[in-house]
C-alpha cells in the first residue's frame, strides 16, 4: 500500500524508486560527472511529471530545480552534495545551453508553408528541433527530434548538406531544410506534454521587422528561434524549384494539423517510453566544458556501483 501524500510532496518510496530507476540503474559512464547526473535527474523529473502526477492528482508539480532538491535530499548517494546544490544546478544550466541543437524546416510542395510546433507550456511557435545526444550526428539528431515532436520521419528526405546554421551565444543551432512534403501528411507528436499544437504556417506571414530570437509574425504569431533563419530560408526557396507551383487561390490563413485537446491527458497523443523519447542531451562538443562547480566537485560512484556489483555477482 502506497504511503499517503502530504501537501503534495511525493512519498519517500516514490523518490527512492525514481532514484533507483534513473540514477542507480544506469551505465557507469553516466555516473561519472555532475552534468550527466543532472541529466539523469531531469529524466526522473520528466517521468514524475508525465506519469506520477498525471496518475495521482494529489501529487504536486515541481520545477526542475525544486525536483532536483527533492532528489538530492532523498537519494543517499546524492545527499553529501546537498550543500553545493545551488552551484551544481547553476553550472548544469550553463552547461545545458552549450549543447548543440538541430532540427528541420519542413516545407510543403509549393514552398509556401512550413511546419511549426507550439510547446506544451507557453504560446511560442518554433521549428521542430532539440538538443543532441552524446556522439550523435547532426542530421540524425534532426531526424530523431522531428520524429518525436511531429511524428514525421524525414530520414529519406533530409540532405545532410542542405541546412541553415546560426550561433546564439554559446549554442549552435542547425536546421535542415526539407522541402516537398504533402500538406495532407499526418502529424502527431510521439512525446507526452511537450507539443500542444502542430500547424502549417505561411512563410510569408513569419517575416518580422527584426531577426530577434523571440519575435512576432505578420499575423501576431509569437515565434521563438524562427526569425533569425528566415532570410536564409527565403534565399533557399528563391533558388529552388518547388515540386508544385504556388496556388494563387490557396487559403491565406495557417492550417492547424494537430492539436492536443485542452493540453490534458485526454489529448490524442502518441506516447512512447519517457526515457527513450526524451533525448539524453549530453554531447562531446568543442566548448569549454562544465562550470567551476563541476570541476571542483567529484561524484563518488562507489556507493552506487558497489550494491549493483553485489547484486550481479550474487
Amino acid at each position: 500500500m502506497s504511503a499517503p501524500v502530504k501537501n503534495g510532496i511525493p512519498p519517500k518510496e516514490l523518490l527512492d524508486d525514481l532514484c533507483s530507476r534513473f540514477v542507480l540503474n544506469v551505465p557507469k559512464e553516466d555516473q561519472q560527472s555532475f552534468e550527466r547526473i543532472l541529466f539523469l535527474v531531469e529524466y526522473a523529473h520528466w517521468f514524475y511529471e508525465d506519469n506520477s502526477v498525471e496518475n495521482n492528482p494529489s501529487l504536486k508539480s515541481f520545477t526542475l530545480k525544486e525536483f532536483t532538491s527533492l532528489m538530492f535530499n532523498s537519494c543517499d548517494v546524492l545527499k553529501p552534495y546537498v550543500p553545493h546544490i545551488d552551484d551544481i544546478f547553476k553550472d548544469f544550466t550553463s552547461y545545458k545551453v552549450r549543447v548543440p541543437v538541430t532540427g528541420a524546416i519542413i516545407l510543403d510542395e509549393t514552398y509556401e508553408r512550413c511546419v511549426l510546433v507550439k510547446g506544451w507550456k507557453g504560446s511560442s511557435w518554433s521549428f521542430p528541433r532539440g538538443k543532441k545526444n552524446k556522439d550523435e550526428e547532426d542530421h540524425k539528431c534532426a531526424i530523431r527530434e522531428v520524429l518525436e515532436e511531429t511524428g514525421f520521419d524525414v530520414s529519406k528526405l533530409i540532405n545532410k548538406d542542405d541546412y541553415v546554421e546560426m550561433i546564439f551565444g554559446p549554442q549552435r543551432v542547425r536546421l535542415y531544410i526539407v522541402g516537398g512534403v504533402k500538406e495532407d501528411t499526418t502529424f502527431a507528436p510521439q512525446t507526452k506534454k511537450e507539443i500542444s499544437e502542430i500547424a502549417w504556417q505561411r512563410v510569408a506571414d513569419l517575416r518580422p521587422v527584426y531577426g530577434d530570437v523571440i519575435s512576432h509574425g505578420v499575423t501576431g504569431l509569437k515565434l521563438y528561434m524562427v526569425a533569425p533563419f528566415l532570410k536564409s530560408l527565403r534565399s533557399w526557396i528563391c533558388s529552388h524549384q518547388p515540386p508544385v507551383p504556388p496556388r494563387l487561390n490557396a487559403p491565406a490563413r495557417a492550417k492547424s494539423i494537430w492539436k492536443a485537446k485542452g493540453n490534458s491527458s485526454g489529448s490524442s497523443l502518441v506516447t512512447t517510453e519517457t526515457q527513450s523519447s526524451k533525448s539524453s542531451h549530453v554531447t562531446n562538443s568543442s566548448n569549454k566544458g562544465p562550470g567551476q562547480s563541476f570541476r571542483n566537485f567529484h561524484f563518488n560512484t562507489h556507493p552506487i556501483l558497489q550494491p549493483i556489483e553485489t547484486v550481479f555477482s550474487s
